[in-house]
């Protein structure tokens, strides 16, 4: 296939979610025709899998302006800018309808399997970069198809492949065979099924970032209510707790997600939760009542738990992608050029710096993954980023390079100064008089939206 065949073929988008929908309203924009691809039987499946919990960013920095464009002409009503939506706002109110004014461009239950150069496996250089790409589908129904690409803009996300509550990456000893109390998600306590297994009970929080915060403040709602005596949950944390443990309260510059912090750190403070540091799982067991039993590495066995929520990040899923030529940090599993700006190893004070087609590009020209995807194993990705990721991704298949180039984004930071933080050594800032960090001490807890505290935006 000659280059002026192959520029007429579609760019498949990979995940109809914040990220995917908002490529093909750039590609739409452009005049360049996209197919986007979701495994799921809606648009923002994944979303809707966490539509009970709140973003901490608000509908103004949620919305994509290109498929606000697209959305204009079909009588669809921008929500209030300011106000924090949930998950399932997010995906009722702006991507099902932004996948509506898509059409027929969107297809559901639409599994990529695999994607490679036409006539081409990873080994071969031969006429390599002339060749489109293809990428092969499965249905729900078990049908198969393979399209033709110019391009392949991976936004699937990370949501499919939560990590374990192993320290060491892979899952603790027994994490398999206790599945049947072991969830990888933020609970639902307004589900009364969900509600049932942690009311009165007690359990294991596994994680430090924004998910474990909400799980936190959840938890400490429910035993705060009538229903919920006697819940008690454990967080566990794999470094010590110092001033930034709980992010930077009223320095972030996003209020909600400072407040989000601040509901964690009243939980603990008024005995809903209890924190035990410096803790890596290495195994689970159960003890004679069928309960839980978290074993730490250094030999540490704490109390029966009843449930245990993960919430240690996500990691992508790189295996339909085995056949292409990407080049990948061998840490965060992001790509080579974006990994030294967003490495929690090295990151300081949540400074995304501004970045596109340059940084997201791979040795197979012609392949991006974008969104969440793009972080690898970082955390902290919020969606104003994947907005811009794609804008300058579109720019560049569409030839416009100095738009591509310039790259303007300025995110809100967290009001946390990092480096360092993914071990429980503690670094020389955290035994600072403000009380640890080198950010504000927190102020009192914020009340949002009648809860505690928003929770966590993505892409």
């Amino acid at each position: 296939m000659n280059a002026t065949a192959t520029e007429q073929l579609p760019v498949v988008v990979i995940g109809a979610g914040p990220t995917g929908l908002a490529a093909a309203a750039h590609l739409t924009d452009r005049g360049i025709e996209p197919l986007v691809l979701e495994a799921g039987p809606t648009a923002g499946a994944a979303v809707r899998e966490w539509a009970h919990v709140r973003l901490f960013s608000p509908w103004s920095e949620v919305i994509d302006p290109a498929a606000e464009k697209l959305l204009a002409p079909t009588g669809w009503v921008k929500p209030d800018e300011k106000a924090y939506p949930t998950g399932g706002d997010w995906a009722a109110g702006y991507l099902r309808p932004l996948a509506d004014a898509l059409g027929d461009k969107v297809r559901l239950g639409a599994r990529v399997t695999g994607v490679s150069r036409a006539g081409r496996d990873r080994i071969v250089d031969a006429d390599r970069e002339a060749q489109p790409f293809v990428v092969h589908v499965t249905y729900a129904d078990g049908r198969e198809e393979r399209f033709s690409a110019r391009a392949v803009i991976d936004a699937s996300g990370t949501w499919s492949t939560p990590s374990p509550a192993g320290a060491s990456g892979l899952p603790a000893l027994g994490e398999k065979a206790a599945a049947d109390r072991i969830s990888y998600r933020v609970p639902d306590l307004k589900d009364p099924a969900v509600r049932a297994r942690h009311a009165g009970k007690r359990t294991a929080v596994i994680g430090s970032g924004a998910s474990a915060f909400t799980a936190l403040a959840y938890l400490a709602d429910l035993a705060e209510a009538e229903d919920g005596a006697g819940t008690k949950a454990l967080w566990i944390l794999r470094r010590g707790i110092s001033g930034s443990t709980f992010g930077g309260g009223a320095s972030d510059q996003l209020p909600a997600r400072g407040a989000l912090g601040l509901a964690a750190k009243a939980a603990v403070d008024q005995g809903h939760a209890d924190a035990v540091t410096g803790f890596r799982t290495e195994a689970i067991e159960r003890d004679g009542d069928g309960r839980l039993v978290l074993v730490g590495e250094d030999g540490r066995r704490l109390d029966p738990v009843d449930e245990v929520v993960v919430l240690t990040g996500f990691r992508p899923d790189l295996t339909f992608l085995d056949e292409l030529r990407l080049g990948l940090d061998e840490r965060l599993q992001a790509p080579v050029a974006l990994a030294p700006l967003i490495d929690p190893n090295q990151h300081s004070c949540g400074t995304i710096y501004p970045h596109g087609v340059k940084e997201l590009s791979h040795p197979e020209e012609g392949i991006y993954l974008v969104g969440m995807k793009s972080y690898g194993r970082a955390p902290t990705f919020l969606a104003l980023t994947g907005y811009e990721q794609v804008r300058s991704v579109v720019a560049s298949i569409a030839g416009d390079h100095a738009s591509a180039e310039s790259v303007e984004l300025v995110l809100p930071e967290t009001g946390v100064c990092g480096g360092a933080g993914l071990f429980d050594q503690p670094r020389a800032d955290e035994n600072a008089t403000n009380g640890g960090g080198c950010c504000a001490p927190a102020p009192a807890l914020i009340q949002l939206g009648g809860t505690a505290a928003p929770a966590p935006s993505c892409g």
